[in-house]
């Protein structure tokens, strides 16, 4: 979009005081597969757009204002290594924050967030993504919530022992018995529960069983692209009751119906020449631009997303919508949302669908900030009356 387009003005005026709370960003991932962890050489300070989608100029040009930083682990790891790995991530989390304390605030509380932005930083705080990080332990659970998870996947691409994921075969009809007692604990000690990724039928069950209002870090409106990563109009339809949040994703094979098909190829090639689908390397980058140049790619843009964002306001209602980009978790995203600084362009073109500034407001912070302050507020009644639980999957589900 111009900078020349007469609302991309008001927009940047608009996240000067509403910043976005973005659901869930990759970039600890990134690190670990680009240059494991040298945060030398990858300053973020500085401009990384040749290796990165996010850097803290960026952040600060897309008026960005809290980050759930994903400590994601790839589901092909399992058990102890699982576990490792996601705590190799949260320490990752900690010297970005360390090193970079003029411009990131770690956040543990809804009050802490608006605390960091009051001082003009960037409230930082966690999501696990993926339910085998915990390796089937809720003391592992609790664990990863004391060193700062604010919320947790419940399942990634693959299906776990206690919960159907949206892009795997299903095993349990949604959650088993342990499952449930996950959500329990979760809601227990304040971890919001996320939805991404989950099967349609764990989102029903989870939202029957939980107690705290749930998230979609970063999904976006089946209806809209019929991709099952997306939410359902059943389930979106559950959110005004619960209290939760959906936060819209960018991912182009997630809300452009042309884009699934394209990706599903892209991803192939990926996996012909010995590399994970999900691999962003500078290799695995080559090998996209050259699948790209010969089989050119539909491209999304800030209208696909809007149009996602739309139609779960009309299904959800303006109090539990978010945004939630996914960037450095994906090799492609939408032309004017191609980094963290593209925030600007999506809310310029809600300006021009005629979105109200209060409602924008809802949609970039208040809500978000919202979700987890209920999600607190079940946990302090919770703890005065529920010990933890020490169940496990055998006694549960066997």
């Amino acid at each position: 979009m111009s900078d020349a387009h007469p609302a991309l003005a008001r927009a940047r005026r608009l996240l000067a005081e509403h910043p976005v709370v973005d659901g869930h960003n990759d970039l600890p991932w990134a690190l670990r597969e680009q240059v494991r962890y040298d945060l030398d050489a990858r300053d973020i300070a500085r401009d990384q757009s040749a290796f990165l989608h996010t850097d803290l100029p960026r952040l600060r040009a897309g008026g960005v204002g809290a980050q759930f930083w994903s400590v994601y682990v790839r589901s092909d790891l399992a058990g102890e290594a699982a576990v490792t790995a996601c705590l190799e991530q949260i320490d990752a989390v900690r010297q970005l924050i360390e090193r970079y304390p003029d411009d990131l605030e770690a956040a543990l509380t809804a009050d802490a967030m608006e605390a960091a932005r009051s001082r003009g930083r960037i409230a930082s705080l966690m999501g696990a993504e993926g339910g085998h990080s915990i390796a089937n332990s809720l003391g592992t659970l609790r664990q990863f919530h004391r060193l700062g998870v604010r919320y947790m996947t419940l399942t990634h691409n693959d299906t776990i022992d206690w919960a159907d994921s949206a892009t795997d075969a299903p095993r349990h009809d949604g959650l088993t018995a342990f499952g449930e007692q996950v959500v329990r604990e979760m809601n227990r000690v304040g971890m919001l529960v996320d939805l991404s990724h989950v099967a349609a039928t764990t989102m029903r069950d989870a939202l029957r069983v939980t107690r705290a209002p749930v998230v979609f870090s970063h999904s976006s409106a089946r209806a809209v692209c019929d991709h099952p990563r997306n939410v359902p109009d059943d389930v979106l339809a559950q959110l005004p009751a619960n209290g939760g949040v959906a936060m819209a994703t960018f991912v182009p094979k997630f809300i452009l119906p042309e884009a699934v098909e394209w990706t599903r190829r892209a991803d192939e090639n990926l996996r012909a020449h010995g590399l994970h689908h999900l691999d962003t390397s500078p290799e695995a980058m080559a090998l996209h631009r050259a699948h790209e140049d010969a089989h050119p790619r539909p491209v999304a843009t800030a209208a696909t997303v809007a149009d996602h964002l739309d139609h779960m306001r009309e299904v959800a209602g303006v109090d539990h919508i978010g945004i939630g980009g996914d960037f450095d978790g994906t090799a492609f995203l939408p032309a004017g949302l191609d980094s963290v600084a593209g925030y600007p362009n999506l809310i310029a073109e809600l300006l021009d669908r005629r979105w109200s500034e209060a409602d924008l407001a809802k949609l970039t912070w208040h809500n978000a900030v919202r979700v987890l302050r209920d999600a607190e507020a079940v946990a302090r009644e919770l703890t005065a009356s529920t010990p933890p639980s020490n169940a496990t999957l055998d006694q549960l589900d066997t």
